[in-house]
């Protein structure tokens, strides 16, 4: 019997979603359209970011509440504050490796909130997140990565540090949030994203890590 988590990829464009097929059918159990109860819902959105609230919430409703991702084919942080704004519990785009995309489905299953790196940038720039602008430049880096998903050995490999340095660092930023560990820190971020949405969209590189 497949223990695997059970994935839904709900997806219009079917290059799209033979893409993510691809890149997940090792690591989860895909449904097809008749199995019930998926553990999680993996949302294509190809439209602005006005329409990421809409189909969200009819995600949310059609297949019973079931944690929803979802997936653009870009970085549109616009897109994603709004996702999460209405529900969603992560947020996914075709720029980021595979492996990234496993790793946020992973961190969603988890019972957290997997919220792209550059997002805590950019709520940062709104005038409501004063909390945030408290933080330090290496502070912010590392804790966008913890709240990625990544644990402090890849946060550590990634930014050429010492795993200690890696928990010093977010200690602190702990500290200055406010909050006791990074599911605490993900959930502010989350509360952050309630803000009104900006009248504009930050075009960003594709990250790799």
């Amino acid at each position: 019997m497949d223990e695997r988590p059970k994935v839904r990829i709900s997806c219009g464009d079917s290059v799209l979603e033979l893409g993510l097929e691809r890149a997940l059918e090792d690591h989860f159990r895909l449904l097809t359209a008749g199995e019930p109860d998926a553990d999680c819902v993996v949302l294509c959105i190809t439209g602005d970011a006005a329409e990421s609230e809409r189909r969200v919430a009819e995600a949310r409703r059609k297949f019973g509440g079931s944690p929803v991702v979802v997936f653009a084919s870009g970085e549109d942080l616009a897109l994603a504050e709004r996702a999460l704004r209405a529900g969603a519990r992560g947020f996914v785009h075709a720029g980021m490796p595979p492996a990234q995309v496993v790793r946020a489905i992973k961190v969603v299953l988890d019972g957290e909130l997997a919220a792209p790196r550059a997002l805590l940038e950019y709520l940062i720039e709104g005038e409501n997140a004063p909390d945030l602008k408290a933080l330090s430049p290496r502070q912010r880096e590392v804790l966008t990565l913890a709240c990625e998903g990544l644990s402090n050995a890849q946060i550590a490999s990634h930014l050429y540090l010492s795993e200690s340095t890696v928990k010093q660092h977010l200690r602190g930023a702990y500290k200055v949030l406010g909050v006791r560990n990074r599911t605490e820190a993900a959930h502010l971020l989350r509360t952050a994203a309630n803000l009104p949405p900006r009248s504009q969209n930050t075009p960003l590189e594709p990250h790799h890590p």
